[in-house]
């Protein structure tokens, strides 16, 4: 079987607007006009999937069981508006959780590759076709470990990267001017802006590598 590539989704604060912790369906909002960008790539052929590292379990602060909630309700609410998700996963995992089976180092959390890798094997992903957008640079850590392409969402709480595992490739305004650079350079839409910097980013990191 000839491997997909696929668009990888961090969730909370990329997906969805940002919370402490969410623990119920109702805390998770998406983005307004998420749902025709994903429909554009999702038509394309990629597969659309989540990757969070969800340490609230391990910390007490919700189970797993509030989790599958949580998403049966944004898979609901994806489906929506027309898109599906080929698979989320997470990782409950914390060092400092109250949960002693689950208070562990793991490959998993990201900046770990392991949830991408698991992914990739999962749904025959081919890691090097695919991208994966997050608003953290553990997140573009785990994409670019996986061998994915980068892409990080401007909240303005990142400073701009010291490691080079960490430069994404691009950066973007929010969410949706992410998935229009990955619709641009796919020839699925219209020329954006490539050269976004955040402004606190100074001397700007040379992001923007080979694609």
């Amino acid at each position: 079987m000839e491997k997909r590539q696929a668009l990888f989704l961090d969730r909370d604060g990329t997906l969805v607007h940002p919370g402490r912790y969410p623990s119920r369906p109702e805390d998770l909002h998406l983005y307004d006009g998420i749902g025709p960008e994903l429909r554009v790539l999702q038509k394309a052929g990629f597969r659309l999937v989540i990757i969070t590292n969800q340490a609230g379990i391990a910390r007490g602060y919700f189970t797993e069981a509030d989790l599958r909630r949580m998403h049966a309700h944004l898979t609901s609410e994806l489906a929506f508006l027309g898109v599906h998700l080929d698979g989320i996963y997470y990782c409950p995992h914390h060092i400092d959780g109250v949960i002693p089976e689950l208070a562990i180092h793991c490959d998993c959390r990201k900046p770990q590759p392991g949830m991408l890798l698991q992914a990739a094997a999962d749904l025959e992903i081919d890691l090097q076709n695919s991208w994966f957008v997050g608003d953290i640079l553990d997140d573009i850590e785990a994409g670019n470990r996986a061998g994915c392409r980068t892409i990080l969402v401007d909240l303005g709480t990142e400073q701009a990267p010291a490691q080079p595992l960490r430069h994404p490739n691009f950066v973007a305004r929010d969410t949706l001017h992410a998935l229009r650079i990955v619709a641009a350079i796919k020839q699925l839409g219209p020329a954006v802006d490539l050269s976004y910097r955040p402004s606190t980013w100074t001397p700007a990191p040379e992001i923007g590598v080979e694609i």
